[in-house]
């Protein structure tokens, strides 16, 4: 079995352990990282556009109307 370093702390971690807890050492790196997520550290940084620039750019969604969708024709 291959050695791996825990994300969380760093450490080597090889044998029967690492394959229990992958890819962490112990169950506190597990639950240091479940609580980052759950904090939102984790989070994806995202640039949001206003109503108005997304109106000046032809973009903005009619009343009634979901991205991507086409209205229905009666």
């Amino acid at each position: 079995m291959t050695a791996r370093t825990c994300p969380i702390c760093g450490k080597t971690v090889e044998g029967p352990e690492a394959a229990k807890l992958a890819p962490f050492c112990s169950p506190r790196c597990k639950d240091v990282d479940l609580h980052r997520w759950l904090s939102g550290q984790y989070a994806i940084p995202a640039v949001e556009q206003d109503d108005s620039d997304a109106a000046e750019d032809g973009q903005a969604e009619a009343p009634g109307q979901s991205a991507g969708r086409r209205p229905l024709l009666h």
